[in-house]
């Protein structure tokens, strides 16, 4: 890459109404990253920091992928952002990597804008000739994302949308359950929306199958020092930014999650309101 700065954005392409694919300058980054990991970054100097999962990276070109579905006020404020514009910090790689063991079969199971973390590890398991079974799942038609991405890296790839809109209807779950009753498994990774992790996790265990989940608790520091983004696992907390973010399925205590995770919603939902007014304001004046 030629006269490019440090966090640059260097493509953006709308994957659906909400969910946005940047590719970033970042060599330091793309150097050391792999499947699983995530980066902190920050809009401006004035910006939150909110962590972004890894979708894709290119070391030769010095580029990181991230997705993004828009859902607060910095994720708004990002998706106003161009190609050219620059991300005042884009720290990383963070966490652990994904465990690419040597497995006969794995299944990848991604819900919604999760399939952009789930994408990596599907992808890196079909690297290592592993047989992988993608799963992935949306309320519709309208908001499904990288289902080509999935294919490239898939043996088998199955969309599953809750009202039947495209693909076949029903939940992730569904066709995880009609997965494992005809084949052996080694792993289940499953990434999305806390339930939807809980109930593939319980489908994984009544199948004796293992299960890796990819948490994405509240998480401010993202170096062990905060305590933000502690989860309850076995028993015993653990930090998802650096212990994690993914752990084993079937001892995570996702209630409590799913609990810690709305502690702030009312706050969030209001801040958002009046982020995305100012944006629009700045917007027309234009």
């Amino acid at each position: 890459m030629i006269n490019m700065k440090d966090y640059q954005i260097v493509q953006k392409k709308i994957l659906n109404e909400n969910v946005i694919k940047m590719d970033i300058y970042a060599p330091m980054v793309a150097k050391r990253c792999l499947a699983g990991q995530f980066v902190i970054l920050r809009v401006d100097k004035f910006g939150e920091r909110i962590p972004l999962t890894i979708a894709d990276y290119d070391r030769d070109n010095g580029i990181v992928s991230i997705i993004f579905q828009i859902v607060g006020s910095t994720t708004t404020k990002l998706s106003f952002l161009q190609v050219g514009d620059c991300l005042e910090d884009f720290v990383g790689p963070l966490g652990k990597a994904t465990e690419v063991e040597e497995y006969e079969r794995v299944c990848v199971v991604g819900g919604g804008v999760g399939c952009a973390i789930s994408l990596p590890v599907a992808k890196a398991f079909y690297e290592t000739d592993a047989e992988v079974i993608s799963i992935i799942g949306f309320r519709n038609k309208d908001i499904v994302i990288l289902e080509d991405e999935f294919k490239q890296y898939s043996d088998y790839n199955y969309v599953m949308t809750d009202d039947g809109s495209y693909g076949e209807k029903g939940f992730v779950t569904n066709k995880l359950e009609e997965v494992l009753s005809s084949k052996q498994v080694d792993k289940v990774y499953a990434i999305g929306p806390i339930m939807m992790m809980k109930n593939v996790v319980k489908v994984a265990m009544k199948y004796n199958v293992p299960s890796v989940v990819s948490l994405n608790p509240i998480m401010i520091d993202g170096t062990g020092m905060c305590g933000g983004c502690r989860v309850t696992v076995d028993g015993k907390v653990k930090f998802a930014c650096v212990d994690g973010p993914e752990f084993d399925g079937a001892l995570v205590d996702f209630d409590e999650l799913l609990m810690r995770n709305r502690m702030y919603f009312e706050k969030e939902r209001t801040h958002h309101e009046k982020t995305c007014n100012l944006l629009r304001g700045v917007v027309d004046e234009k």
